[in-house]
């Protein structure tokens, strides 16, 4: 999460915020947009442009969080109506809130995403989106499922299992310097 975060200040260093202009739809569409340029990859086995799976991981986990934010917030009718330290805290909020829902997740699915395939996520990752699609289609009145908030965290812990299991592997010996990882980061 290190990670993703400094990139997406990074980014708000030479861009601003001017994803707060994106209606929640549109979001949405970008996540497709690298969710299904993983699973091309990890399709054809190959990439014509120089950047693997890993950057479209990160893209994810923020555009996740941009996501939630702009549930929360609303999108904004001109680019760059928040400040760099203002984005930051917002990013920090649903970063959080989304660890906390992951790690209750895990302890009620015993950990289950450690037994799972990276490819696994991004099927997951496009499933959730296409349900998400769905919900925006029906404005949002569902009968029994969960939000498009819930969606775009669920999105982003997929996305973070990823990049765990890129970052260390998938033996058992990467399993237990994962457990590491999270508990650090809780």
């Amino acid at each position: 999460m290190e990670e993703c975060r400094t990139l997406f200040a990074n980014k708000l260093h030479d861009y601003g915020a001017a994803w707060r202009i994106m209606r929640p739809s549109s979001v949405t569409d970008q996540i497709y947009i690298k969710a299904n340029r993983i699973r091309s990859i990890e399709t054809k086995g190959v990439a014509l442009v120089d950047e693997g799976i890993r950057p479209e991981f990160i893209g994810i986990v923020n555009y996740a969080i941009i996501g939630l934010i702009q549930l929360d917030l609303g999108f904004s009718e001109v680019a760059d109506d928040m400040s760099a330290e203002e984005a930051l805290e917002a990013y920090d909020k649903w970063a959080q809130k989304t660890l906390d829902l992951m790690l209750r997740k895990n302890h009620d699915y015993d950990e289950a995403w450690r037994g799972m395939r990276v490819s696994s996520y991004t099927d997951l990752i496009l499933m959730k989106i296409f349900r998400t699609k769905q919900i925006e289609t029906l404005s949002g009145a569902t009968l029994v499922s969960e939000g498009i908030d819930a969606n775009y965290m669920d999105m982003m812990n997929y996305a973070v299992f990823g990049l765990i299991k890129l970052t260390f592997g998938e033996g058992d010996e990467a399993i237990e310097e994962n457990k590491s990882a999270v508990v650090a980061a809780g």
